[in-house]
């Protein structure tokens, strides 16, 4: 079993770089630098949770889309957090659009455009459908 503060502090901290990845111009002279960070954290985060989320990735696939193939955790982070406000407690709360994450064929409607998406606050996957708001398949 996995430490759920843990998880959810590291996804944090992944999404808060691709954050301040996102508001750096490829010109800035920090932007390589934190790209390379942000790289690291991928890494550090598959080799702690990589496992653990698999299997989790795997259930969901099963359950929503199972015709589609499963791949690595970082994968379903998404490139562009939004933080709206925090939590009672200080930790942030964020916001994706429906075309983050992975794409999906959903299970008896092909075609439709679902994607899964990673997010923080407390850890979780979201099946964003459409335009539709997102469902949570799955809760850390």
């Amino acid at each position: 079993m996995v430490d759920a503060e843990s998880l959810d502090n590291a996804l944090i901290a992944l999404v808060d770089k691709r954050i301040e990845l996102n508001g750096l111009k490829y010109s800035d002279d920090s932007y390589d630098k934190v790209e390379e960070e942000l790289h690291d954290m991928e890494d550090d985060f598959v080799d702690v949770y990589g496992k653990y989320l698999e299997k989790v990735l795997e259930d969901v696939h099963e359950k929503y889309c199972s015709n589609t193939e499963v791949l690595l955790p970082t994968a379903y982070v998404a490139k562009k957090y939004i933080q709206k406000n925090e939590q009672p407690g200080g930790k942030p709360v964020y916001e994706v659009s429906p075309q983050e994450g992975v794409w999906v064929d959903l299970d008896g409607k092909p075609g439709q455009e679902a994607h899964l998406v990673l997010v923080p606050s407390p850890a979780r996957i979201l099946l964003m459908i459409g335009t539709q708001a997102a469902k949570e398949v799955w809760r850390v």
